[in-house]
């Protein structure tokens, strides 16, 4: 009768009794344990809380370390000069993008086209006149600027995440998240369907030649990430010009060894050459690149780097040769070409102060016009000559 009454007050308090409780008739030991189980489920919120609690605050503060040097409040200010400060402000960040504002990298990867098609020129039957090279250079030319352009924003796109802590790049369009990546990538094929409309306007072996060059375009930035030497793969990507001359004038590589030869002496010349000025432009970047887990051959090699320049330069001007001797040139090709360009390479790989962000960057602005415009100028002179039959 007592316990029957327990239990008629304990539903009137609405305490559910556990199952247990039922088998211990009411003696304490399923209460005891029911709070222990309150206890120890209390205990696991509060610890799984806590972790949740120190991950948000991780988060946090990183976001907040990161937010104080780079991102949306890096201390960014729109060019007040130069031809990006005449454009409206919403273009401003994808004309950063392509680097239009810093003119080098188009011309480095111009001067290759020139000379194959100066060097190609005396080979066609007849001899390529003027205004058809003048018109293949000027196509050679807007195709740089936009393919440097493309690759610029495909560079970016990769780095995204890197360039934040790059003192250099972190005021970049992506990395202080003035574009996303989503527009970046329609910007990205916009350039690339520009780079085709004029490409098409080559004649149709060009494009055999030319597309497969779009896949160096896009896996350039990853050399970066998996080996020291990313430089070298630069080198194949901004030398492939070196082979468009040819084709452009009607001149079937597969057919004429002496053409071939030319072409891929034109061709490894140039890599040597890129390997050489990317390896200068490297040394201002290699305190952030070591901090970055990014590679270069500046890590590998800085310590002689003068020296690897020095051999670079030797093979870059002995390849040079090579080429004109494969099509016949006259010394004016010699002197001009490959004269010009001894004696730029000699005179920046002594002058340079590798340990000078400031000193680097002007040479390699400035070397692309000694070293580029010489050998261009030697060519065309070496055109004329041919042109006119005075060799």
């Amino acid at each position: 009768m007592a316990f029957w009454s327990g239990r008629k007050i304990l539903s009137a308090l609405e305490v559910k009794l556990p199952r247990q409780a039922d088998r211990t008739c009411w003696n304490g030991q399923a209460f005891q344990k029911s709070q222990r189980w309150k206890s120890i489920s209390t205990r696991r919120s509060l610890i799984v809380s806590s972790k949740h609690t120190s991950r948000a605050r991780i988060r946090q503060n990183s976001t907040a370390t990161l937010s104080e040097t780079v991102g949306p409040q890096a201390p960014y200010t729109p060019p007040t000069t130069g031809l990006i400060s005449h454009l409206p402000k919403a273009l401003i960040p994808y004309a950063e993008l392509t680097r239009i504002d810093k003119p080098a990298g188009a011309y480095y990867l111009f001067w290759p086209c020139l000379w194959s098609t100066l060097l190609a020129a005396p080979l066609a039957v007849p001899i390529a006149p003027p205004l058809t090279v003048i018109g293949y250079a000027g196509l050679f030319l807007s195709g740089a600027l936009i393919m440097r352009g493309a690759g610029c924003t495909i560079n970016d796109l990769w780095d995204r995440n890197l360039d934040p802590y790059v003192e250099r790049t972190k005021l970049r369009p992506l990395a202080r998240r003035a574009v996303t990546p989503r527009n970046a990538v329609i910007f990205t094929g916009v350039q690339l369907l520009t780079g085709l409309a004029i490409l098409v306007q080559f004649p149709t072996q060009c494009l055999y030649y030319g597309i497969p060059s779009l896949l160096l375009v896009t896996t350039y930035p990853l050399a970066k990430r998996i080996t020291y030497y990313p430089q070298f793969v630069l080198g194949l990507t901004f030398s492939w010009g070196a082979i468009m001359g040819f084709p452009a004038l009607g001149i079937d590589l597969l057919s004429n060894q002496a053409a071939l030869f030319a072409a891929g002496s034109l061709y490894a010349s140039n890599v040597a050459w890129t390997v050489l000025y990317d390896m200068i432009y490297a040394h201002m970047d290699k305190k952030d690149d070591v901090k970055a887990g990014i590679k270069s051959i500046v890590l590998r090699h800085g310590k002689d780097t003068k020296a690897v320049l020095s051999g670079l330069a030797v093979v870059q001007i002995g390849l040079l040769a090579a080429a004109g001797a494969a099509v016949g040139a006259s010394p004016v090709f010699y002197i001009g070409a490959c004269g010009s360009a001894a004696a730029s390479l000699a005179a920046m790989i002594w002058k340079v102060q590798l340990n000078s962000v400031a000193n680097c960057w002007w040479w390699f602005k400035n070397g692309c016009l000694f070293t580029g415009g010489g050998i261009s100028l030697g060519l065309l002179a070496e055109y004329a000559v041919q042109l006119m039959g005075l060799v």
